[in-house]
C-alpha cells in the first residue's frame, strides 16, 4: 500500500493532499496568519498522526475480537528540545469518552520500542 502526503503553500493558502492507494482526500489546515507556512507545526502533526493511528488500531483490533467500541479518545503529548532535536517523553492515554476515568489506559513510546508498544496495545485493547 502506497501512502503519500503533499503540502503546497503560498502566502495565504495552505493545501494538503493525502493519498492511500487509490483513495485521495484533502485536509484543511489554514496557513499562518500574516506569515508564510502552516498554522500548525510538524510536531503537532506528528502527535496527531500517532493519536490517529492508535485510534484506528483500537477500532480495527476490537473488530477482530468482536468487541464493540462506541467511541475512542486519544491524547498524545511529548517534548521537543532545541531546533532539530528528536521528540522525547512521548506519552498518551486513550479511553472511551463518558466512561469511568479509570478506564483510560496510559502508554509511553520510548525510541523504537514498537514490540513493547504493541504488547501494551494488545493487553489494553480488550479492556474496552
Amino acid at each position: 500500500m502506497r501512502i503519500s502526503a503533499r503540502v503546497s503553500n503560498q502566502h495565504d493558502r495552505n493545501m494538503l493532499d493525502l493519498q492511500t492507494g487509490e483513495h485521495k482526500h484533502s485536509l484543511d489546515i489554514p496557513a499562518k496568519a500574516n506569515s508564510r507556512g502552516s498554522s500548525v507545526n510538524g510536531g503537532e502533526l506528528l502527535f496527531l498522526a500517532l493519536a490517529t493511528c492508535y485510534c484506528n488500531d483500537i477500532y480495527r483490533e476490537a473488530g477482530k475480537r468482536g468487541i464493540e467500541v462506541r467511541s475512542v479518545e486519544v491524547e498524545v503529548s511529548g517534548e521537543f528540545g532545541n531546533e532539530g532535536e528528536a521528540a522525547r517523553d512521548i506519552s498518551g492515554c486513550r479511553g472511551e469518552p463518558g466512561r469511568d476515568p479509570g478506564s483510560h489506559a496510559a502508554y509511553r513510546l520510548r525510541g523504537r520500542d514498537t514490540q513493547h508498544a504493541q504488547k501494551c496495545f494488545e493487553s489494553s485493547a480488550v479492556a474496552l
